[in-house]
């Protein structure tokens, strides 16, 4: 092999090793064999005079240099890969994989209808989906996107707005027969609540209310505290056990075959906002470009919103 088609080949190595994780993975994914990946990434460290990655017997990670490497190497694939259709044309269908990691509540209830809608338009593009509340590292972890909750942190990553998404507080019919419905701040305090421990900081969640035009964060207190999945919140409180806060798109079918129960909507009118985030373009495929734009588009049209409500 010559000597650019073998650095290609180590690149391309080196990048799925980190995509997959483990370099066992990632040989069952290249169709080889780990030995082979190994000495592939050593020659490449050796050949750059730099650690790319720490291994250790249960993980990889990335160096700085590492992080940098990779970032760089994916963006002149993608580059290649445009020039490549440019030369074949724009009549080919467009193909290619898009890894991307989205929270567990825009996963289940805002982003299926989005995602199934793509796939009609570019049936060829292979997305593979994440869908966890941690945060993961966009460049580290080799996602081309993500969505994200809150306010973004300045990190050199594209960020646009999806939606600001209102908040509710819901109880099940039941649990309101049993413990009576509260009508003020004061008497949610007596009830079973059921707040959530933010992955980030490992503190629960608070709710956010807006009382006489102004903004209050209110600590739920509980026995029962949900961790890792907020989406359990909204399970526990359907069965009966209390009352949480969620997204409205969430709750809005099981509010309206009535499961679950508004309360307190005085309270209402606090949002938190989700968006998207991304490399600069110059370093995304083609297949990633159109998938954020196709969410972006059918965001801002009310797209899941006319198919969920």
């Amino acid at each position: 092999m010559d000597p650019v088609g073998a650095t290609l080949c180590r690149l391309r190595a080196f990048i799925r090793v980190v995509e997959q994780g483990t370099v066992s993975a990632a040989a069952v994914a290249l169709a080889t064999t780990p030995s082979v990946l190994s000495r592939a990434l050593t020659r490449l460290e050796s050949r750059l005079g730099v650690q790319l990655l720490r291994r250790t017997t249960r993980r990889l990670s990335l160096t700085d240099a590492g992080k940098l490497y990779l970032e760089q190497t994916r963006s002149a694939f993608a580059q290649i890969e445009e020039v490549e259709r440019s030369i074949l044309g724009q009549e080919g269908e467009l193909s290619g994989r898009v890894r991307m990691s989205v929270p567990t509540t825009y996963g289940h209830h805002r982003l299926p209808p989005l995602l199934s809608a793509f796939a009609r338009q570019y049936p060829a593009v292979r997305v593979e989906l994440s869908i966890t509340n941690r945060n993961v590292d966009l460049v580290a972890e080799g996602y081309d996107l993500a969505i994200r909750l809150g306010q973004l942190p300045d990190s050199g990553l594209v960020g646009r707005k999806l939606e600001d998404a209102r908040l509710c507080l819901v109880a099940s019919p039941q649990y309101l027969a049993r413990a009576g419905v509260p009508t003020t701040l004061e008497m949610l305090g007596e009830h079973v609540c059921l707040p959530f421990i933010m992955p980030s900081s490992g503190k629960i969640g608070p709710w956010l209310f807006c009382l006489d035009q102004k903004n209050i964060e209110w600590l739920p207190q509980a026995n029962v505290q949900v961790l890792d999945d907020v989406l359990g919140i909204v399970s526990l409180a359907e069965s009966g056990l209390g009352i949480c806060q969620t997204y409205d798109f969430v709750i809005r079918d099981r509010m309206q075959r009535g499961q679950l129960v508004e309360i307190l909507p005085q309270l209402s009118g606090r949002s938190r906002p989700f968006s998207i985030i991304y490399p600069p373009h110059r370093q995304l495929s083609a297949a990633s470009r159109a998938l954020i734009e196709f969410i972006l588009d059918s965001t801002q049209a009310g797209y899941p919103a006319k198919l969920s409500g």
